[in-house]
């Protein structure tokens, strides 16, 4: 692979200029055939074997995870693997599809997997590490990378606790002293990026309660468990007692997606469940609020006589992004893209497994835009109509690079 300096950098280093359009094409052609065949999470098996083979050819060693799918990849180490040498910066994909449908009806590269879609740019975001390690890889060759770098390809990131614990439980993390990721946002105008410091998604964990009582007639309510009144105050006054018991800057909202009782108009059930979700903005409200929301569901439940069993499902943190590694990605987009190809971003309350790594190391998320610039329609994230500009691989692929040679000289 030619690679051309186009940018200096401080120390003597250079970025590589425009990817080889040989390359451009093979990334757009690998995302492609990914966004045709999404598996779901722990289930990527194709896809690891695709990436595993492509860094093989370009004479990398990965590594596929202990779970069976997944792997990591070391570039501008001693040996096959990091022995104890300068810190990496790692660069993180995750490589799972969801289970919905894809309803795009006039494109070539649709998902051919029933019930299957790449609808939250999971095969941009691995395309876009597998083209870093590509331009890398042919850097170290070259003698111009400064410092070692690991590719981490995460399996399972949309299954709650999220594959990235089972990266880190594999070793991915051994040796790294920075991660960065991009997650694609189709805000944001292809060719640019959105930063922001601190918090950048919400927390988010799952609730699952079942309430129970003897039953009854409805014509004698006193003499029994209402239990569907006890399973409505539970959906009421849990989120506003809840609410008053953390700093209401820190967002931590309960939200129901499912409510399920009784088969027939005249008797009152002896069963009810609710499921639904806890998102929080604030790290340290995120760690309280198992307790406390537990509390809260038993406080309303007794009150109606009612019994609780309530499974709470941790889910992930919030991403927190740590302030130098934010300014690494955006002193890394400027010196690539220019200062007008960085926007700040509003934090989001979806919730992101990237910040499992963030409890080890420091960290950054920056939001990769994937709209066509001009475009008014916004394809929504876990859509079944979405899809990206493919110009954002190139710009996902140069960030990276450029990030990988800024840190070497930090």
């Amino acid at each position: 692979m030619s690679l051309e300096s186009e940018v200096d950098l401080p120390g003597g280093a250079v970025l590589p200029g425009a990817l080889p359009d040989a390359l451009r094409a093979e990334l757009i052609a690998f995302r492609r055939d990914m966004h045709m065949h999404p598996e779901l999470g722990n289930q990527e098996f194709r896809t690891t074997a695709a990436i595993k083979e492509r860094l093989e050819r370009a004479g990398l060693k990965p590594r596929v995870l202990a779970v069976g799918t997944g792997l990591v990849c070391d570039i501008g180490v001693e040996g096959d693997q990091w022995d104890g040498g300068p810190s990496m910066l790692a660069l993180r994909a995750d490589i799972d599809g969801l289970p919905i449908p894809d309803t795009k009806t006039e494109c070539p590269y649709r998902s051919t997997v029933p019930d299957r879609a790449h609808a939250c740019g999971h095969d941009v975001h691995t395309t876009v590490v597998l083209g870093a390690g590509l331009v890398l890889a042919a850097l170290h060759r070259q003698g111009a990378l400064p410092r070692p770098v690991r590719l981490i390809f995460q399996p399972a990131e949309e299954v709650l606790p999220g594959g990235a614990a089972d990266a880190i439980k594999s070793g991915a993390l051994e040796g790294v002293g920075a991660i960065i990721a991009v997650h694609c946002d189709p805000r944001v105008d292809a060719g640019r990026i959105g930063l922001r410091e601190g918090p950048i998604t919400s927390a988010c964990d799952r609730l699952e309660i079942g309430l129970d009582g003897p039953g009854g007639h409805t014509a004698r309510p006193h003499l029994t468990t209402d239990l569907v009144t006890a399973a409505a105050r539970v959906v009421t006054d849990v989120p506003a007692l809840v609410g008053r018991r953390f700093d209401s800057r820190s967002g931590l909202a309960i939200t129901w997606g499912r409510v399920e009782s009784g088969h027939a108009p005249n008797v009152i059930p002896q069963h009810a469940e609710l499921s639904g979700t806890v998102r929080c903005l604030d790290l340290e409200a995120w760690r309280q609020a198992p307790d406390v929301v537990v509390a809260a569901i038993d406080e309303v439940a007794n009150l109606h006589r009612a019994k609780s069993e309530i499974n709470y499902v941790r889910g992930v943190p919030p991403v927190v992004n740590e302030p130098g590694v934010t300014e690494l990605l955006r002193d890394a987009m400027i010196a690539r893209r220019g200062v007008e190809s960085v926007e700040g971003t509003e934090q989001s309350l979806g919730g992101e497994d990237f910040s499992w790594y963030l409890e080890h190391v420091p960290g950054a998320m920056a939001r990769l835009g994937v709209r066509t610039p001009g475009e008014r329609h916004v394809r929504d994230l876990h859509q079944g109509d979405f899809d990206v500009d493919e110009s954002a691989i190139t710009v996902g692929v140069e960030l990276f690079t450029a990030a990988a040679l800024v840190n070497g000289l930090r």
